[in-house]
């Protein structure tokens, strides 16, 4: 790639390739295609060899941007310690907010606790509470390891980035890509405008009830620990939690 496409781009640095990967400018880039695959590969690899200690987790998604000492923060944090407390490893995102809570609450639970860092231009560093912390360059790799690693999914109040992470896990389970794990969402009135319109939804015919079922609401953290129990793969019932 020559520095005149990266200009035609308006891309510059160790990111242009990736982010050219997801906005295609010409075949005259296919020739780097090889190197790019080959460093996909490399983080899969990576990640799947960092991981593979993992027996029973819950990936725990959230907001960057909610405060320590917030309701949110605090349902996170309680909702990661009840988990840890039962032998869960906890997954989360390893940045601030609620990923922060969860991380805080699984240390806390002296459960393993896991942060799967993402390289962006303007993200603050990852938080101090991870005991494995991985890096990645690319979300679709970093998404394969929050599903392909959890027994269930908790997903507390968000954004865009947290709506994507809740929605990649429902396709996955409505398409039969995945089994059927507890998709738990944290906080019963953060979430029902969202649930009113997965309702609509079902009324127009564009998703089933059954799809709907998929989803469940907690009131709090003891609910959202009961949920999760009720159908994950668990240490409880594996007997050693």
């Amino acid at each position: 790639m020559s520095g005149d496409d990266l200009d035609e781009l308006n891309l510059d640095g160790r990111g242009a390739i990736d982010r050219e990967l997801l906005a295609w400018a010409g075949s005259h880039l296919a020739k780097d295609d090889p190197a790019r695959i080959e460093r996909i590969l490399k983080e899969i690899e990576s990640g799947f060899a960092a991981m593979s200690r993992i027996e029973h987790a819950i990936s725990i998604f959230g907001s960057a941007r909610s405060r320590p000492g917030s309701p949110e923060f605090e349902m996170a944090r309680e909702t990661a310690r009840l988990l840890g407390e039962i032998g869960f490893a906890i997954i989360t995102g390893g940045g601030p907010g609620v990923m922060e809570a969860a991380n805080m609450g699984a240390r806390e639970a002296g459960a393993l606790s896991v942060g799967l860092n993402i390289d962006l231009p303007h993200e603050q560093a990852p938080n101090s509470h991870q005991d494995l912390s991985l890096s990645f360059e690319h979300f679709f790799v970093r998404k394969l390891m929050f599903v392909r690693y959890a027994s269930g999914f908790v997903i507390a109040s968000g954004g865009y980035g947290t709506l994507d992470e809740m929605l990649e896990a429902l396709v996955l389970m409505q398409t039969a890509k995945i089994e059927h794990f507890p998709l738990v969402l944290l906080g019963s009135e953060w979430w029902e405008g969202l649930l009113e319109w997965f309702e609509r939804l079902v009324g127009l015919g564009m998703i089933s009830q059954g799809d709907l079922e998929l989803i469940h609401v907690a009131r709090d953290p003891a609910h959202a620990v009961e949920l999760v129990l009720a159908e994950a793969r668990h240490p409880r019932a594996a007997g050693s939690g």
